[in-house]
């Protein structure tokens, strides 16, 4: 009986641990963009949004992340995170509200619409000095997608 119940809180620990509500690991390479169904294989520019309940969207770029959320405001609302990757350390998502966008037609994101996502304005101003190009919040970027803004 002892086993029985050792397991059964086992398997409810299991559970639990399944339905949290965090950010995944964006497997590059090996996932496709919720958005436009292109693989995700550019760790610079991937993008991810994890609903209410955890169930997590993987994007390749911040312009689909954009489009999608234009496309789907519901999912805006619903959403737990909603985040970028930073440029300049791969691999590291941050959230949109915090990301500096640069719009750049010298650093050429996987869409076509060249933007780019820091962590800070800081970071972000330092590669619009070598990058030139103009530095966006995230609602600029989103009304920069809707309305299929480019940097030239």
């Amino acid at each position: 009986m002892k086993k029985k119940l050792n397991l059964l809180f086992a398997l409810m620990g299991l559970l639990l641990l399944a339905c949290e509500v965090a950010p995944q690991e964006i497997v590059y390479g090996q996932v496709n963009c919720a958005h436009c169904n292109m693989t995700v294989s550019d760790s610079r520019y991937g993008a991810e949004l994890v609903s209410s309940k955890g169930k997590a969207f993987m994007f390749d770029s911040a312009e689909c992340l954009a489009a999608y959320l234009i496309d789907n405001p519901e999912k805006k609302q619903d959403a737990a995170f909603v985040l970028v990757t930073d440029f300049a350390k791969p691999n590291t998502l941050i959230d949109v509200k915090n990301a500096a966008f640069l719009q750049s037609e010298n650093l050429p994101s996987p869409m076509g619409l060249f933007l780019t996502a820091f962590a800070d304005k800081n970071t972000a101003g330092q590669f619009q000095q070598k990058h030139k190009g103009r530095l966006l919040s995230w609602e600029e970027a989103v009304l920069a997608v809707q309305n299929d803004e480019k940097p030239f």
